[in-house]
């Protein structure tokens, strides 16, 4: 698989066909349950979900550092935050 990104996310969650605002909730929910500083690979639908998720993640305080649009989907990588520079 060829990957472009800078850094290879830790996990990946595949949530397409899945409605808003479930989408978030799970991406979430995932993100609190990784390792601070680690990066989650999320795949959603084009429409409301890349509209929606994203605008979201970063309100709740999720960084989201790249948005690649693939075959049919769109995919997002997310950091889980914290004090990694502390």
């Amino acid at each position: 698989m060829n990957q472009t990104a800078l850094s290879q996310p830790h996990a990946q969650l595949d949530l397409r066909g899945t409605p808003c605002p479930l989408n978030f909730v799970r991406t979430k929910l995932r993100l609190e349950k990784m390792p601070i500083g680690s990066r989650l690979e999320v795949w959603l639908d084009p429409g409301e979900p890349i509209e929606q998720v994203p605008d979201s993640l970063t309100m709740a305080g999720y960084p989201v550092e790249q948005i690649t649009e693939c075959n049919g989907y769109f995919s997002l990588i997310v950091q889980r935050p914290g004090d990694a520079n502390a």
